[in-house]
């Protein structure tokens, strides 16, 4: 448990000091341009989910966080044998839903500010996303291959597992 908060708790301060930084020093009308046609810091307010899909639905999207959030925590608190891939999924999670969840409390939305441009179709540019966006990107590609190890027993010195039972 104290791995799990030693990870999430600077990744969801490092979230909010970033948010913090981009509301004072990015304009939402000024971009900075860090990499010419390909990396720009902005300022832009999200209502929705991913990709600012279902935007003005903030009060649900507080509320599927709340839930999300509930779920964590009670994931993490059951007694189990210790996995350091969940442990790492999880506290990647804890932190990137804290992240989002508190600029909605606090917002009204969610504040995103890395702006990829990868000049391909469906990224050009990629969609504003943040810290807590990426904690919560990189703990779902970390449970989906840790799923895949224990379902096909690739996990090394480990039994195989129901990938169902994992989480």
């Amino acid at each position: 448990m104290k791995f799990i908060f030693l990870l999430s708790l600077p990744l969801y301060a490092l979230d909010q000091w970033t948010k913090q930084a981009v509301l004072r020093f990015i304009s939402p009308d000024e971009p900075r341009i860090v990499i010419p046609d390909f990396f720009s810091l902005v300022n832009v307010t999200n209502t929705g989910a991913a990709f600012g899909s279902f935007s003005n639905n903030n009060t649900f999207f507080i509320a599927i966080s709340s839930v999300a959030l509930l779920v964590v925590l009670a994931l993490l608190v059951r007694r189990r044998r210790s996995d350091r891939w969940r442990n790492i999924s999880l506290a990647l999670l804890l932190a990137g839903i804290l992240g989002n969840l508190t600029d909605r409390l606090l917002y009204g939305h969610v504040i995103d500010f890395l702006l990829f441009d990868l000049h391909i179709p469906y990224a050009h540019p990629w969609p504003a996303f943040n810290v807590a966006d990426s904690c919560i990107s990189i703990a779902v590609v970390l449970f989906i291959i840790h799923s895949l190890w224990q379902a096909t027993g690739k996990i090394v010195g480990r039994a195989h597992r129901p990938t169902c039972l994992s989480y």
